[in-house]
């Protein structure tokens, strides 16, 4: 049986390390590229999404992948889409930030599945919100988790760097920097005036909610603007700091 790995292209060596886990859970690994209106809130947002498809097969073949797949909208959604509720998690962070997003990423992904019929399906612990959200919904399928890839200074690999420009992307790792301190993101990430913040905060794991003393699997997330481009990353933090 195969291994999924769903995209939305624009491949980074975030991707590839997505690629390498799942080709050593079978020797069958498809990749999905497909840029899912249903999870943008905004159309320019939808527009400006990197799509690199040449670039994108040659790196998803050095990977490892055995076929890379670009559904079309109508493959995907041969009928008017029934989108999947996030329930109330999803209307947290991201999900308050971008109503509905969430539920566009339930209702591809769970088209992507039905569709390719994977034994197991493999993802990025970036997005992590978007990543407990899939777990905890497609409780019958095998979600891997890969942890963060980073550029050698801490910033996290997005497909969305691509629009960065220098000056951005020096903003941008303020990011990593505030992670590292979890006690002091705020005032970390305050003294970036180029960084526009959503939100920052530290939770507890299993449910969103904000970590506590007594919190065992506490989580540092954060997500904000560089120059109109979102961006938003996450770390986990140490129950002793």
């Amino acid at each position: 049986m195969t291994v999924l790995v769903p995209t939305m292209g624009a491949l980074h060596k975030g991707h590839q390390a997505l690629i390498k886990r799942a080709r050593e859970l079978d020797k069958e690994v498809v990749v999905s590229i497909f840029v899912n209106p249903l999870q943008f809130t905004e159309a320019a947002d939808l527009e400006k999404y990197p799509r690199t498809p040449e670039a994108d097969i040659q790196i998803a073949t050095l990977a490892g992948a055995t076929e890379v797949w670009f559904p079309t909208y109508e493959e995907i959604y041969p009928n008017e889409p029934v989108q999947i509720s996030a329930g109330p998690i999803g209307e947290l962070y991201e999900g308050a930030s971008r109503p509905g997003h969430f539920a566009g990423v339930l209702t591809v992904v769970n088209r992507l599945f039905e569709i390719v019929k994977p034994k197991a399906a493999v993802f990025g612990e970036k997005d992590f919100q978007q990543l407990w959200l899939i777990k905890n919904h497609f409780k019958k399928m095998e979600i891997i988790s890969v942890p963060t890839i980073r550029e050698f200074d801490g910033l996290a690999l997005s497909s969305r760097n691509v629009r960065l420009t220098e000056s951005d992307r020096n903003a941008a790792l303020i990011i990593s920097k505030a992670l590292k301190e979890p006690a002091r993101m705020a005032e970390i990430l305050a003294t970036e005036p180029e960084f526009k913040l959503d939100y920052a905060d530290i939770i507890d794991e299993q449910n969103f909610q904000i970590a506590t003393d007594a919190t065992k699997n506490k989580r540092a997330i954060i997500a904000g603007w560089v120059n109109g481009i979102r961006l938003l990353d996450n770390a986990v933090v140490d129950t002793n700091s």
